[in-house]
């Protein structure tokens, strides 16, 4: 038997294990030293490769962006600041038709740039868009959907911990990747907004809870209820947030700070804010730390096993393989590309979205340079079809969470994937036009 026909069956045997339920960084690690043991017919060998692959992991200066960046979310979820935003776009946009689903998309873009992670923002906005929505006439399944929906935005406006982890499997400068999830994550908050407007205004049967009632006279009427705010008061809610994006991404992009050093700064910018609204007392920073450790931990539990996984896979040979094959077969760059993308759409949905990145980007990163993509756009499209899964069933994390967030059990499951399967077709088109127009990533 051949080295790749051992590495094929070695992956097979990976996809059954997590299947099974067993966790992803331990089946990565049970692989990868099975394999290097049977190729190489050498225990000392895979023992070695392990303890290189862990100590690689350990000493990597760029790992330390990720518990900064996660310290960071903890630190602001627990502040309110995402209610605070909500509330600021919710006084500006409140006249517009769908307005509040659009102030929902606001505040989910501007929270994803200080959080970096897509469940924190479904669990924050849940809890404080969707009754707002709801109280105000929308439809219970658009207003949890759109949550869900929107959230995704977390994982791709940096800075997000996919496209860190993205960054380190396919080596790939962190600071690029965030660089180039700026427009495209652009693109899919105004593709949002804008299926938001072209529903409320041809399709308000699928915005608003009583379509019969014309949206404009259906805003009149309920428009004294509207919270008013003074810009003093605007500024206090917006500040915080500001100052935040204004030290991470404005010193990350300027130059100033590399990655690390800027999850450091916006790490203590989040703790002077919790401090000062008095968000953060001795019980809840200890929480906020045991979390970050928890989460930091295990990412890198996952980047380790990863990293040893990826030995194995070429010790096996199997990306050459692989790609010597795609360039006989005739499929060319975009058949590969189109096999690629719906292959990770399938495992969106039964694996989340970290699983799905260890096991694919080893293989496929190499192939993709082969074939002449450049990697930071192909992280790019990798991420983007990785968070479809968010709101695909049956895995959808992110509708799962929104839906146990939420507590209503008149709010369906299949409602919410219904409510959010229009955000999921926004993301094929964006998708779509990043494979199609590579000039769109600034990276």
């Amino acid at each position: 038997m051949s080295n790749i026909t051992i590495g094929l069956i070695l992956v097979g045997v990976l996809f059954a294990l997590v299947l099974l339920g067993m966790r992803i960084a331990i089946a990565l690690m049970v692989v990868a030293f099975a394999g290097v043991w049977i190729i190489r017919d050498n225990f000392d060998l895979s023992m070695r490769l392990m303890s290189i692959a862990a100590y690689n992991g350990v000493a990597s200066y760029l790992f330390a962006t990720i518990p900064l960046f996660v310290l960071m979310g903890h630190l602001v979820s627990i502040s309110n600041v995402g209610k605070d935003t909500f509330d600021v776009a919710e006084a500006g946009l409140r006249r517009l038709l769908g307005g509040l689903g659009v102030a929902t998309v606001a505040a989910n873009t501007v929270f994803a740039a200080v959080t970096g992670v897509s469940i924190a923002s479904a669990a924050v906005f849940t809890k404080v868009a969707v009754p707002e929505m709801t109280r105000h006439g929308y439809a219970p399944s658009f207003s949890a959907g759109t949550v869900a929906g929107s959230s995704v935005l977390g994982m791709l406006i940096p800075p997000s911990l996919l496209l860190i982890i993205y960054g380190v499997l396919a080596e790939q400068s962190i600071g690029r990747m965030f660089i180039a999830g700026l427009v495209p994550g652009a693109l899919l908050a105004g593709g949002f907004v804008l299926w938001i407007l072209i529903a409320a205004k041809f399709a308000p049967g699928l915005v608003f809870a009583k379509p019969e009632v014309p949206g404009a006279q259906a805003q009149q009427q309920d428009r004294e209820s509207y919270p008013q705010m003074a810009l003093p008061e605007i500024l206090r809610k917006i500040a915080p947030i500001v100052v935040l994006v204004t030290f991470v991404l404005g010193g990350l992009y300027s130059g100033v700070f590399t990655p690390t050093e800027a999850g450091g700064v916006g790490a203590f910018a989040a703790l002077v804010i919790a401090l000062l609204r008095r968000s953060l007392d001795l019980r809840r920073c200890w929480a906020v730390l045991q979390e970050t450790g928890t989460i930091s931990v295990g990412i890198l539990a996952l980047l380790v096993a990863a990293g040893f996984y990826s030995q194995m896979l070429a010790v096996a040979g199997i990306p050459s393989a692989i790609g010597a094959f795609v360039t006989g077969s005739g499929f060319g760059p975009v058949g590969f590309l189109v096999v690629y993308v719906l292959l990770v759409l399938l495992l969106g949905m039964i694996l989340d979205s970290s699983s799905i990145l260890l096991i694919v980007v080893p293989i496929a990163a190499p192939i993709a340079q082969g074939l002449g993509y450049d990697l930071i756009q192909f992280g790019i499209i990798t991420v983007i079809a990785v968070e479809v899964g968010l709101l695909t069933p049956p895995f959808g994390i992110s509708i799962f969470t929104v839906h146990a967030t939420l507590g209503d059990r008149n709010v369906s499951l299949e409602s919410i994937f219904a409510g959010a399967l229009p955000y999921v077709t926004v993301m094929l088109a964006v998708l779509v036009l990043i494979a199609a127009f590579p000039q769109l990533i600034i990276g």
